[in-house]
This record gives structure tokens, sequence and C-alpha cells, in this order.
């Protein structure tokens, strides 16, 4: 399968056109953890500390309805690649059960965590802080999962602009109400981590209801009649998205799971160590948000090949979206090498907690580039529905090696935060290893087959 200089150029810009609002909206997604990190540890260590490990509560359970919901774009956009606009309205309905159904049972998960707090070890003196974080952000996790079933119908469809100007209109609500709340300004009582969880909540909300307008009244979807009717569950439609997007919710789940339960594990070794962890983490996942959004923008372009027939195109989808992400990887790691001090300061006025969140932040330029590489690798891979096996590949490399290589550095060898961030760093290789050889394998059978499959078979037959 040959691919040709031209081609990838026109491909690399094809996809860096989707990306880049795809990737700013996720910056923005990104940033409404520095914006509480940043109110709360201006607010103090210990409100720094529980919005740190209710952050990694909250963010960790929100993974799988992500990753189940990220069976829309490459469905949609193979769809519209087989011009086949006329089935994308039916199957948005049944995603919103989907998002509903998601979005109540996790209601129900954060309202059970706190009793478990204890149990797991987290220091006694952050309990409360975290406790109340979690119980005014879950009023808002209903409208995220119902936000994120229209995001990513928007996205399959090559408009990504809205997940931007919803994202930044968003941070624009949190930051000021965030700040008023927490710290008790204009009259509101002074409700440290519980403001923030109720500043997020209501940002929930906004966006949902911004996007639900933009979508009911923009020129763009009206062909498409998307609140034309209310559909009811189809069995059938929802165990194909289920089909696709379950080994993706598990697969986002395991990474993302490695990254929290981590900072479950230093919460065990003190307040300011999870406070620095904090800080280097933030900055990492703000760095991630951009790769994901070549990932995102991948998955669609290799969908839209695939719905038309186009076994070349795959590949340079493919290609085009890892040089985008290596691009964007080199500048996150000069800027983690360069600036660690400095950033670190930003989040704290604690001397320890500056140079240890510092020197973590240099851990972090480590994992840069296998990080770019398995998320689009793991992206391309969604676009031709192939998820399962991907899955099984994440789980060895986050918890067969990750995992226990953190584990046995920092807590058993004792070097604590640090021996975590190797650990990170070990899983993530593997993991960019695995998936860029699956997804070159995938794809090299498709090159030798007689023939795609046929758009119209059902996600559960393509899945």
């Amino acid at each position: 399968m040959s691919l040709s200089f031209p081609h990838l150029r026109h491909e690399a810009g094809r996809t860096a056109r989707l990306a880049g609002p795809l990737a700013a909206g996720h910056l923005a997604s990104g940033l409404v953890s520095f914006v509480d990190a940043l109110v709360a540890g201006h607010h103090g260590t210990a409100t720094l500390a529980a919005i740190s490990v209710g952050s990694a509560l909250l963010w960790l359970p929100l993974l799988a309805p992500m990753g189940i919901l990220m069976a829309l774009p490459p469905s949609v956009s193979r769809l519209d690649g087989a011009g086949q606009r006329q089935a994308i309205a039916p199957l948005f309905r049944q995603a919103l059960w989907l998002a509903a159904v998601l979005g109540l049972l996790l209601f129900a998960m954060l309202s059970a965590l706190p009793g478990l707090l204890g149990p797991m070890g987290i220091t006694p003196e952050i309990i409360p802080g975290v406790t109340a974080f979690l119980q005014a952000v879950r009023w808002g996790i209903p409208a995220f999962t119902l936000y994120l079933s229209m995001r990513y119908l928007s996205d399959g469809l090559h408009w990504s602009l809205p997940t931007m100007l919803l994202g930044f209109g968003g941070l624009c609500l949190l930051a000021p109400t965030a700040h008023v709340l927490t710290n008790g300004l204009l009259g509101f009582p002074e409700l440290g981590p519980a403001g923030i969880g109720i500043a997020t909540s209501v940002m929930f909300w906004a966006q949902a209801l911004g996007f639900a307008l933009y979508l009911a009244c923009g020129r763009r979807f009206a062909d498409l009649r998307l609140f034309a009717r209310v559909d009811t569950p189809s069995p059938k439609a929802l165990r194909g998205l289920l089909a696709t997007g379950l080994p993706i919710g598990i697969m986002v789940t395991m990474e993302g799971g490695l990254f929290a339960v981590t900072a479950l594990l230093i919460a065990r070794l003190g307040e300011m160590q999870v406070a620095a962890h904090q800080v280097a983490l933030n900055v990492a996942t703000l760095c991630f948000m951009l790769p994901f959004g070549i990932a995102e923008a991948t998955t669609v372009r290799v969908g839209h090949a695939l719905g038309r027939g186009d076994v070349p195109g795959i590949r340079s989808a493919a290609f085009a979206g890892l040089g985008l992400a290596l691009l964007t990887q080199t500048c996150s790691a000069l800027l983690m090498l360069l600036g660690h001090e400095t950033i670190a300061g930003l989040y704290s006025a604690d001397p320890a907690v500056v140079a240890l969140g510092g020197s973590l932040l240099l851990y972090a330029a480590l994992f840069q580039f296998p990080d770019g590489v398995q998320v689009v690798s793991a992206g391309a891979l969604r676009g031709l529905h192939d998820t399962r096996v991907p899955m099984w590949l994440t789980a060895l490399a986050y918890w067969g090696i990750g995992m226990p290589v953190g584990a046995g550095l920092g807590l058993w060898l004792g070097e604590g935060p640090r021996g975590m961030w190797l650990g990170l760093t070990a899983g993530l290789l593997v993991a960019a290893i695995l998936l860029f050889r699956r997804f070159m394998r995938t794809s090299a059978r498709l090159a030798k087959g007689p023939s795609l499959p046929s758009p119209s078979v059902t996600m559960t037959d393509a899945a």
C-alpha cells in the first residue's frame, strides 16, 4: 500500500483543519482541571489535595461513558462517507438514550463514593473536602454525558467548531464562579472544595443546553432533522453502539485508571506529595489534549475513508495523524523540560509542592512521544471499528506493566511519586508499540482482502 508525499500532505492538511478545533476543545476540557486546581491551590494546600483526589475519583468513572460514546464519531463519519446521511439521526437519538442511562448510573456511583474513602486509605484530613466536592459535582454528570453525545455527532460530521467554542465558553463561566464560591466572595459563603464542584456542575449544564440549542437551530444540521421526533430505545441499535463502544470505554478507562490509581496511591504518602502529583498530572493532561484531538480527527478521517472504500486513504489518515501528534509532543516535551519550575510555581506557593511538582514534570516529558503514538494509533483503530483486541493490548500495557513497575518503584522501593511516574512511562511506551503494530497489521489485511465491508453493515457486524 504505497503512499505518495502529496497525498500525505493533503491528508495532513485535512486532518489538521479538523483536529485544530477538536484539540482546542479538548484543551478547554483539560483546562477545567487546571482552573479547579488553580483555584484550589490558591485557597490552600489542603483544598488542592482534596481536589486532586476528588478529580481522580470523578474522571476515572467518567472515562467509561466517554469511551462508550466514542463509538458515535466513526459510525457517523462512515455513514456520511457512504452517502447514508438519512441514517444518522436515528443513530444519534439512540446515542442520547445511552448517554442518559450512563449519566444516571454515574450519578449513583458518585453518590456512593464518599463512603469508600476511608477504606481506600485516603489521608483522613482531606476526606471532608473530597466528599464535599463529589457531592456537589455529581449533579452535573447527566448533562455531561448528554453533551458528549451531541459533541461526538458534530465531530463525526467533520464540524468541530462547536466543541471548541462551547469548551472555552464553559471555562469563562467556570473560572469566576469557582473563584467566588470557593473563597466566599460577593456575599456567598466560603464553600472550599464544594464551591469548585458546584461551579463545575453549572458549567456542564450550560454546555449541554447550549449544544442542544445549536443542533436544533443550526443550518448545517437542518437536513438531518435530529430532533424531529422522539424514538423509543432500540435494543438492536443500542447493542450496536455498545459492541463498538464498550471496548473503547474499557480501553480509555484502563489508561485513565492508571493515572487515577497512581494519584490514589500517592495520596497514601501525604498531603504535599499528592498536591505535587496533581500539579504535574494537570500539566501532562493539558498537553495530552492536543494529540487526543488529533486522534479523534484521525478516527473520523479513517472512518470516512472506510465508508467510501478507500484503502490507501485509511493509512494516509493514520500517518498524517501520527505526524501531527509527534509535532505537538515535541513542543510539549520542550515546554516541560525548559519550564518545569516556572509552571509548577503557577499552581502553588508552597516551596515543597513546587519543587516536587517541577521534578515530576521532567518525568512527564519522557512519555510525551509514546503517549502521542498510542493515542493516535488507538484513534485509527477506532475508525476501523477494531476495538476488542486493542482493549486487551492496553490492559497488558497499563496494568500488566505500567502499574506493577510504578507501584514497585514508588511504594516498595521507596522512590515515591517519581517511581510511580516511571511506571506511567513504561505503560505508555508498551501501549504505543502494541497499538501501532496492531494498526499496521489490520490495515495490511484490508489491503489484501477482496473488498472492504459494506458501509450498510450494522455496527455490531462491523465490530
